[in-house]
């Protein structure tokens, strides 16, 4: 069943108002970068894959093209308007960008014989339609170099629409990335994957209609396509700052920068162009030091550090800057101030958060205090449309403090389900819960009915009246966020609040990420897919033959966990496999069963089959729609 979203209330056309009062909405200056260089587009923009089916359409964002409406908050109707702006654009001579065909940046570098791109967008289709537009308008050459500038998905995704793992086997290709992009890649899209996709669902907006009672954008960008993500593995590594490559003649001094936007991430400087890439470590507004769909705790203080090294290292010689979302920017006097801002807004919410902490104020107190300096708070490039200030203070808290405020009322509070039920009882039962909240309702204060009524939720999911409430709150507050992420989050929690969860069939099993998991990471995801409590008491051995890639582990079950040794020589065991990585892939993800891999003669056992059938009947498989505001 489909439920029509409701207008803003009155209070959230206040709060909405206020925005405007705020910020200078008649700064035009960043419409007029955005646009320039502009060179051609494809339209209508509707991208498909090879079944027809839709993945990249940005006439789903015309409405935009409107002024900002009571359910949107105009800062970000503002942000979401500059994404609009799409196709190839020329940064400086011999340096160009695709734009606004994906949520990130392609960037095209012409060497001697060809191109060096980077970051190839999240999909295949859309990478494929973006080189088209580069050949169409600037001439076919050959791709000669790949750069990942770090380990997220929208910037390797796209790899295999412009080039193939033949290019690679054939040495007419290098791909560079930072070392550890192997692992965090793994990491993000497989150990984590099922939960951090699931919550991706919300951040990005997936499951909502485009328009203004819904998704406007992502904050990052308009959205993430829908296509095929691919991967193919790195040639070359950058380990340290200084570390310079020549592609295709094109001459490259890299910049080391783990923990700081990504686990693995680096900007490049490029002597011959006067030009400097800042990957995703700055953008034209304040990023995620904590990512709401999930992620490892971001380091403010390092994120700081190297933007100030960079500065140091190229600011001088640089004419131009450019970055893997938004727009570039011109002139040596404009990147320095602007990497100087960047540089000290994560600062200061580094060190005014621990300057906070230590005078004893919590998380959930700091997130409440903090506010910008004024030169950083009226400041475009420092607003939250993506991160926001409010949860970056609480992750600041969180990689020094941890989760835990001090308090012993707090740590080891029931959960939710029971807390529900026990806050409900106390209050004076449901009914006297959403009076009262209803009453908050009416008043604007949407922060404390969500808060509230998510008790009575939990103690009774089937309470109608308790849910309707729940999502007025939730859309209410959706309305007024500036941070995309927020707004797409308030607005799932309240169509999944009045709708059934949409299914998500999709599976790991078809990740394209398998091709470059190694051996060991296919038994750590072995692992985290065993099911402890079931496998305690138990005790079995695997001697484990990979046959193409020559390797041994003894995969030991004890005491409800999984342990690997690397042996050289057959161990003894209970039984002992030999299959392929391929086929171990296959299995460790679940796309074929043990008994498909036996039936189709992919596995090869001896020893105790009975065994290993138990042994795998242990393993967990994971449903990616779960609920999450409902118990």
């Amino acid at each position: 069943m489909t439920v029509s979203a409701k207008p803003a209330t009155s209070a959230t056309k206040a709060a909405n108002r206020i925005m405007l009062d705020c910020l200078d909405f008649e700064d035009r200056k960043s419409y007029d970068d955005a646009r320039r260089g502009f060179i051609a587009t494809l339209e209508p923009l509707v991208i498909k894959d090879e079944d027809q089916r839709v993945v990249w359409d940005i006439d789903r964002y015309k409405f935009l093209e409107t002024e900002a409406p009571d359910t949107v908050n105009p800062s970000l109707w503002r942000m979401s308007q500059l994404h609009m702006m799409h196709g190839l654009f020329k940064v400086i001579d011999g340096i160009y960008q695709v734009r606004g065909f994906d949520i990130s940046n392609m960037t095209v570098i012409e060497g001697d014989s060809g191109y060096v791109i980077v970051d190839p967008l999240t999909s295949s289709e859309c990478a494929a339609a973006a080189m088209n537009l580069v050949y169409q308008e600037l001439g076919r050459r050959p791709i000669k170099a790949i750069i990942y500038t770090h380990s997220h998905v929208d910037h390797f995704g796209g790899v295999k629409g412009i080039v193939s793992e033949d290019d690679i086997r054939s040495g007419s290709l290098r791909i560079v990335a930072p070392t550890g992009f192997l692992e965090h890649t793994v990491s993000e899209n497989v150990y984590a994957g099922n939960a951090m996709n699931r919550r991706a669902q919300y951040m990005y907006g997936n499951t909502l209609p485009h328009g203004t009672t819904g998704m406007v954008s992502a904050g990052l960008g308009l959205g993430l396509s829908s296509g095929t993500v691919t991967l193919l593995e790195p040639t070359d590594f950058i380990a340290e700052t200084g570390q310079q490559l020549t592609l295709d003649g094109v001459r490259i001094e890299f910049q080391y920068t783990p923990d700081s936007e990504a686990p693995a991430e680096m900007n490049f400087y490029l002597p011959d162009f006067r030009a400097l890439c800042m990957a995703e470590n700055v953008s034209h507004h304040m990023h995620n030091l904590y990512t709401p769909r999930g992620a490892q705790i971001r380091d403010a203080a390092a994120w700081s550090d190297y933007i100030h090294e960079a500065l140091q290292l190229y600011g001088e010689r640089s004419d131009v800057l450019f970055i893997c979302h938004h727009w570039p920017v011109w002139s040596k006097q404009e990147l320095a101030g602007f990497l100087e801002r960047q540089r000290d807004l994560y600062r200061y919410i580094h060190d005014e958060t621990l300057r906070l902490a230590a005078h004893g104020y919590t998380m959930i107190e700091i997130a409440e205090m903090i506010e910008l300096p004024e030169e950083l708070a009226v400041c475009w490039s420092s607003r939250g449309y993506y991160g926001s200030l409010n949860h970056n203070a609480k992750a600041v808290y969180q990689k020094y403090l941890g989760w835990f405020d001090g308090n012993p009322a707090t740590l080891h509070p029931h959960p939710p389900v029971e807390s529900g039920r026990r806050y409900v009882a106390c209050m004076g039962g449901a009914d006297a819960v959403l009076r009262s909240a209803r009453e908050s309702f009416d008043e604007g204060d949407y922060r404390w009915v969500a808060q509230v009524v998510n008790h009575v939720i939990f103690a009774d999911p089937d309470n109608e009246q308790a849910r309707e409430l729940q999502a007025d709150a939730l859309e209410q507050l959706g309305y007024q966020s500036e941070s995309a992420p927020w707004r797409n989050f308030y607005l799932t929690g309240a169509q999944e609040l009045r709708q059934s969860v949409k299914k998500d069939e999709a599976s790991l099993t078809t990740s394209d990420v398998l091709s470059v998991m190694t051996t060991d990471m296919m038994l750590n995801y072995l692992a985290i897919r065993l099911n402890g409590p079931k496998a305690a008491g138990r005790l079995f051995s695997v001697d484990l033959h990979v046959i193409d890639t020559r390797e041994r582990r003894l995969v030991q079950l004890t005491n409800g966990v999984l342990v690997r040794t690397a042996t050289q020589q057959p161990a003894e065991a209970d039984v002992s496999i030999e299959l392929t990585r391929v086929a171990f892939g296959a299995l460790t993800l679940g796309s074929s069963s043990l008994g498909e891999s036996i039936a189709q003669g992919a596995v090869s056992i001896v020893g105790d089959v009975d065994g290993l059938h138990e042994l795998f009947s242990l393993l967990d498989t994971f449903e990616r729609s779960f609920n999450i505001v409902r118990p």
